[in-house]
C-alpha cells in the first residue's frame, strides 16, 4: 500500500501536546507520522509519494453531529422558500416550480418561515390552493416540525374537520373547526412518509460531493431507514467518500433490536449510531416544551412530543440493547424531562447518550449533564438565526440559551453540527457562529449574550474531536494524530490567525478523507 506524505502546509493537528506540525505522513488510511517534513520522512523511509497541500493552513476533517443527508440531498432539487420575505413570494416560487413538474406530482421543499415574512401570519391551505389546486403540495417549515398543506394533500391523507389531533401533534383549525392546513409535530407525519420520491442513492451522491466541498468528511446522519439504505448501496458499490454515523429512527427501534443493531456496530466508512427521540418541537413553530408560556401567546408552553413515561421506557430498551439514545429537547422543561429520564435510567457503560440541540436550559440541568456525562451535541447557527425569536417569544425568562460556555466550564461534552437543511450545512458558518454570537452581517454589536463565546480552538474542537467523542470514535477521528484517520482539509483561510468575521467566508481547496484526496477545488 502507497504511503503518501502530506506537506507544505502549516497542520494544525488539534493536539495541544504538537498544536502544529508541517507533514504527515499516512499509510492506507490511517497517519502514522506527523512533524517536520525532514522527521516524517525519515519515519516512514523512501519511496513515499508526496502531496503538497496548497492554502492557508489545514485543519482535521469538520464533523457534522447532527444533519439530515436524505432530506438536504431531495432539497437540492425540490422549492426552496428559505429567504422568501413574504407570502406572496413563497406562491410565486411554489407556482414557478410547479411548472416544472409532472401533471399531479406531489410538490414538496418548503423551509418557509413565516416568522421572517413582512406581515408574520401562518399560511393557510387555500393560498396554497390558490397556486395549486390541482395538485397535492406538502411544505416544511424551515425548523421542519410543521408542514403546510394544501386541500388535496389533506384528502389524500385522510385529514378532514372529523380527524382527531395525534398523541405529540396539532392540526391547526379555523373558527369552522376545519383543518388550516398547518400540521404540527406527530400531525405532519404522515406527510412526511410521503416525502421520499426520487432516487435517494443517486441524491446522495451528489449531496456528498457538496458535503466534501463544504470540508465535511464525517456526519452524523439524523433520517430514516431509506437513508441507511441509500448508504449503504453506495458504501457496497465503492462510492462512498464520506464516512456516515447513522441513527436509528425510534420507529425502527425495535426492528432494529431484532435485527442484533447496536451503536459502534460497523467500520470506519460505515457505523450504527443512537436511536432519534423527540421531547418536544421547536420554537419557531411554538411548539418546544416551556415551563413558562412564551410571550404574546398566554397558556402554551410548547408540548410535550413524546410523554414523559414513553420517553424514559425507550430509553431504557435501547440502553439494554447496547444502542445509545439521542434526544431532540429545545425547551426548557424538554431539557429537565430528558435529563431526569437519562438519570432515572441510570449508567449505561460504553453508550453515550445526547441531547439534541438543548438550546434553553436551566443552569441546573446543565450542572445535571455534566454529572451524568450527557453529550449537548448543538448547532451554532441556531443561535443566531434566532436571536429575534428568543428575545420576543422568551422575553423574562432566566434561561441559559444557547450555553456553550457555560456547558464547556461546568465540563458539558460540546459536539457541533448544523442541523441542515433547517440551516445550511457550511461549518464555517458554524464556527463564525461560535466565536462570534453575530448574524452573518456582524448584528448585534458584540455579539448575543458575548459572555456565552468560545474560542476558535474550542469551537473547532467541539466539530471535530466533540462530534466524534459522541459517536465513541475520539480515538479514530478528530485529531491529525499518529494512529488516527487521515481526514483533513487544505482551507484559504487560517482560522487561528483571521479575524473572526472572516472564518464565515472560509473556502475549502481539498478535502482528504482516509488519505485519498476526494474533492479538490477547481
Amino acid at each position: 500500500m502507497t504511503i503518501r506524505i502530506f506537506r507544505n502546509a502549516r497542520i494544525h493537528t488539534g493536539d495541544p501536546a504538537r498544536p502544529t506540525v508541517q507533514a504527515l505522513a499516512v499509510d492506507g488510511e490511517t497517519i502514522v507520522a506527523a512533524g517536520g517534513e525532514a522527521e516524517v520522512r525519515a519515519a516512514v523511509g523512501a519511496g513515499a509519494e508526496l502531496v503538497d497541500l496548497v492554502g492557508e493552513a489545514v485543519i482535521p476533517g469538520l464533523y457534522d453531529a447532527h444533519i439530515h443527508t436524505a432530506n438536504y440531498a431531495r432539497g437540492l432539487s425540490e422549492v426552496d422558500l428559505r429567504d422568501a420575505g413574504s407570502l406572496e413570494e413563497a406562491l410565486a416560487r411554489v407556482a414557478a416550480h410547479a411548472v416544472r413538474l409532472a401533471p399531479g406530482a406531489w410538490l414538496f421543499g418548503g423551509r418557509w418561515n413565516s416568522n421572517l415574512w413582512d406581515r408574520p401570519v401562518q399560511p393557510d391551505r387555500h393560498a396554497l390552493d390558490s397556486v395549486c389546486p390541482d395538485r397535492p403540495v406538502a411544505l416544511p417549515s424551515v425548523d421542519g416540525h410543521t408542514v403546510w398543506a394544501n386541500s388535496q394533500a389533506l384528502r389524500m391523507v385522510g385529514v378532514d374537520r372529523t380527524t382527531p389531533d395525534p398523541v405529540g401533534g396539532r392540526i391547526v383549525r379555523d373558527e369552522h373547526g376545519e383543518p388550516t392546513g398547518i400540521l404540527r409535530e406527530s400531525a405532519s407525519y404522515p406527510l412526511r412518509a410521503l416525502m421520499t420520491a426520487g432516487d435517494l442513492s443517486t441524491e446522495l451522491r451528489a449531496a456528498q460531493e457538496e458535503l466534501l466541498a463544504l470540508g465535511l468528511t464525517s456526519v452524523h446522519d439524523i433520517d430514516g431507514e431509506d437513508c441507511r439504505a441509500a448508504y449503504l448501496e453506495l458504501y457496497g458499490a465503492g462510492e462512498l467518500k464520506l464516512r456516515v454515523h447513522k441513527a436509528i429512527p425510534v420507529a425502527h427501534l425495535e426492528a432494529a433490536i431484532e435485527e442484533g443493531r447496536h451503536t459502534g456496530q460497523g467500520d470506519d466508512w460505515f457505523r450504527t449510531g443512537p436511536v432519534k427521540l423527540y421531547s418536544d418541537g421547536a420554537l419557531g413553530s411554538h411548539t418546544c416544551h416551556m415551563s413558562e408560556p412564551f410571550a404574546g401567546d398566554a397558556g402554551n408552553h410548547g408540548m410535550a412530543v413524546t410523554p414523559y413515561d414513553d420517553l424514559e421506557k425507550l430509553i431504557r430498551t435501547a440502553a439494554a440493547a447496547g444502542i445509545a439514545v439521542a434526544t431532540h429537547a429545545i425547551g426548557d422543561r424538554a431539557n429537565h424531562l430528558v435529563v431526569n429520564a437519562y438519570e432515572a435510567v441510570g449508567s449505561s457503560p460504553g453508550l453515550r447518550h445526547r441531547i439534541e440541540h438543548a438550546q434553553h436550559m436551566r443552569r441546573a440541568d446543565i450542572t445535571r449533564m455534566a454529572r451524568l456525562g450527557v453529550v449537548a451535541s448543538m448547532q451554532p447557527v441556531h443561535c443566531t438565526s434566532d436571536i429575534d425569536l428568543v428575545s420576543s417569544l422568551l422575553a423574562g425568562q432566566d434561561l441559559a440559551s444557547y450555553a456553550w460556555r457555560t456547558m464547556l466550564n461546568e465540563g458539558v461534552p460540546l459536539a457541533f453540527g448544523s442541523d441542515a437543511p433547517v440551516e445550511h450545512p457550511n461549518p464555517f458558518a458554524a464556527l463564525h457562529a461560535a466565536v462570534t454570537r453575530t448574524r452573518p452581517d456582524g448584528t448585534p454589536a458584540g455579539g448575543w449574550q458575548p459572555e456565552q463565546r468560545l474560542n476558535i480552538g474550542e469551537a473547532l474542537l467541539a466539530h471535530t474531536v466533540g462530534s466524534a467523542y459522541a459517536a465513541g470514535e475520539e480515538g479514530r477521528k478528530g485529531l491529525l494524530t499518529p494512529g488516527r484517520l487521515a481526514d483533513l482539509i487544505a482551507v484559504d483561510t487560517d482560522p487561528f490567525t483571521a479575524e473572526p468575521e472572516s472564518i464565515q467566508h472560509t473556502e475549502v481547496l481539498t478535502t482528504v478523507v482516509g488519505g485519498e484526496v476526494r474533492w479538490q477545488r477547481s
